[in-house]
């Protein structure tokens, strides 16, 4: 939904309707973007006549951003409590994609806490709110570096390596058309159709980790073999390494 940034109070009152679990803003000049997300196969209620708003609806939100478990990590909004004695990553959602409770993102982060190899540089392509960048960091890996074509994913990754004490190099670029710097481990949670050209660009390196998919999604990059998969929530992770 696309509205005049002076109609936006009351625009994402109506998204938040739609899409309770939050939506994302992106600023467009005199125009606000909004987004949400739903599980493939699912269309949003929106009632064709519009209701008095809620009271309430401003913090009605946060009830859908609930803390997960990934091995050692908790990973949570900071108006929650982290669990006694966890490794603790602390995500403000903002206006970046999620906390990193999505099973895509844990998924992935299932299979960089159990990677064998050893921690070294790693790219995260698509940081979204920098949830894998920090962990990662977390692990050992350095440097760590990350880039989004969202210029508020970027943001928020900088901010909350900060916050929650690590170093992330993030910048701006389109990983389907900007040069994309080699690393040991690259990181890439994106959609299936995202996935396929970026692979067909032939940018990556030798081990990729790959999430954003299905389930029932197949994913065989010419070249790669799958040496790891993880699921969470109906979505797939996977391990890939070529050659």
């Amino acid at each position: 939904m696309r509205v005049a940034a002076a109609d936006l109070e009351e625009a994402l009152a109506r998204m938040l309707d739609a899409f309770p679990a939050g939506v994302t803003e992106e600023l467009d000049g005199d125009e606000v973007e909004l987004a949400g997300y739903l599980p493939a196969g699912r269309t949003p209620s929106v009632d064709a006549i519009p209701e008095p708003v809620e009271p309430g609806w401003r913090e009605a939100w946060r009830a859908f951003h609930l803390p997960v478990v990934v091995g050692p990590f908790w990973i949570g909004p900071p108006w929650t409590l982290p669990d006694p004695g966890s490794d603790a990553i602390v995500i403000e959602p903002g206006l970046a994609f999620g906390t990193g409770a999505h099973g895509s993102t844990r998924a992935a982060l299932e299979l960089l806490v159990r990677d064998p190899e050893p921690r070294g540089p790693l790219l995260d392509i698509g940081c979204g709110s920098g949830v894998l960048a920090i962990a990662a960091a977390r692990l050992g890996h350095a440097p760590v570096s990350a880039l989004d074509r969202d210029p508020h994913a970027v943001r928020a990754t900088g901010v909350n390596a900060r916050d929650n004490g690590v170093v992330v190099t993030a910048w701006e670029a389109d990983a389907l058309s900007d040069d994309i710097p080699d690393a040991p481990l690259q990181l890439a949670n994106l959609q299936l159709e995202l996935l396929a050209p970026l692979f067909t660009r032939g940018v990556l390196g030798r081990r990729v980790i790959v999430s954003g998919l299905l389930e029932a999604e197949r994913f065989a990059p010419a070249g790669y073999a799958c040496r790891d998969r993880a699921t969470a929530d109906g979505w797939q992770a996977l391990l890939l390494e070529r050659g």
